[in-house]
């Protein structure tokens, strides 16, 4: 749970440090998003992200460029953040059956990355009555390197971070960390 709140407030801080970039900003966020799900499996990143999009629902200035409130899920950006969510997922999901191969991590960023894309350009669309052209264009293109950068950041941190973190619970009772052969997601913590 502690791990879970710490990844959600980085996501906050990710959400400071952004590039206004026409309806969608280039934000930080992503890479936690990815982080949360490779460190603590589905179910746990996923509950991160959760805290974070309700957070940021209830009002707290905590999405791009010190924003918050409920109407950020119905605007040009919502699709993204709730893509976050997924993206948690599958990342986590994947990363829970790596077994710590750099393969399937890769795998697991790749699609979660594509998931945040799978649900925020269609909603981008949608609210924006753009083309689908346009919408690829505005919504996705602008952002591909700088996600496959922070991507490979999230994947070298989590494989940096996780014997760390493994070394400090063991014999606590502690979560196993996805990726690491244990399934997080087997306890509760």
């Amino acid at each position: 749970m502690v791990r879970a709140s710490l990844l959600a407030a980085l996501m906050a801080v990710g959400a400071y440090l952004h590039i206004p970039l026409g309806p969608v900003p280039i934000v930080l966020s992503t890479l936690f998003v990815l982080l949360s799900g490779l460190l603590l499996g589905s179910r746990w990143g996923g509950a991160s992200v959760g805290l974070y999009l309700l957070v940021g629902a209830m009002g707290m200035p905590v999405f791009a460029g010190g924003r918050g409130g409920i109407a950020h899920f119905f605007g040009p950006t919502g699709g993204y953040l709730i893509g976050f969510l997924l993206a948690a997922w599958v990342a986590g999901f994947l990363s829970e059956r790596s077994r710590g191969k750099l393969t399937f991590e890769i795998g697991a960023v790749a699609l979660g990355s594509l998931a945040i894309y799978a649900v925020g350009v269609p909603w981008l669309k949608g609210v924006t009555q753009m083309s689908w052209s346009r919408s690829f264009w505005v919504g996705m293109a602008p952002f591909l390197l700088g996600d496959a950068l922070k991507a490979f950041a999230a994947l070298m941190l989590a494989r940096s971070i996780r014997p760390v973190l493994g070394r400090a619970s063991e014999g606590k009772g502690s979560v196993p960390l996805a990726g690491s052969g244990g399934n997080p997601n087997d306890q509760d913590s």
